[in-house]
């Protein structure tokens, strides 16, 4: 089996970024509202919830793209450049939900790097095979 170190990195770094993503959920907003399920019509809690909902709708495909890109023998330096500014995008995007659910700098920047990396790896996988 193809060992994939530097994507494992990544993927440790994203993984307890989740699980800070969940338990802001849960510790922060859910316990202090007493919501049990959903966002309780609270908008507070709607938006650290699709903050954690955007986490987890892009960053598998990211890092499967990754670890794909690094089996098929990807440079090192490409690998750890989509790693961090995956891992940067994901910081700054619920940053910059919470500090405004609108339209910001720094929500606009994590999405933006993260569908970046995205296109990058997608590129790289697909000419992998020709």
């Amino acid at each position: 089996m193809t060992a994939i170190p530097i994507t494992g990195l990544y993927a440790g770094i994203l993984g307890l970024m989740l699980l800070w993503l969940s338990i802001r959920i849960v510790a922060s907003v859910r316990a202090k509202a007493e919501i049990g399920f959903g966002d309780g019509g609270d908008p507070q809690h709607t938006v650290v919830v699709r903050g954690q909902g955007n986490f987890v709708e892009y960053v598998p495909m990211a890092v499967i793209l990754m670890a794909i890109d690094e089996m098929a023998g990807t440079s090192a330096p490409w690998i750890h450049g989509m790693g961090i500014t995956l891992v940067i995008g994901r910081l700054l995007h619920p940053f910059g939900l919470t500090t405004n659910p609108g339209v910001n700098p720094l929500r606009f920047a994590g999405t933006m790097s993260t569908w970046v990396v995205i296109a990058i790896a997608s590129v790289i996988a697909i000419a992998g095979y020709f």
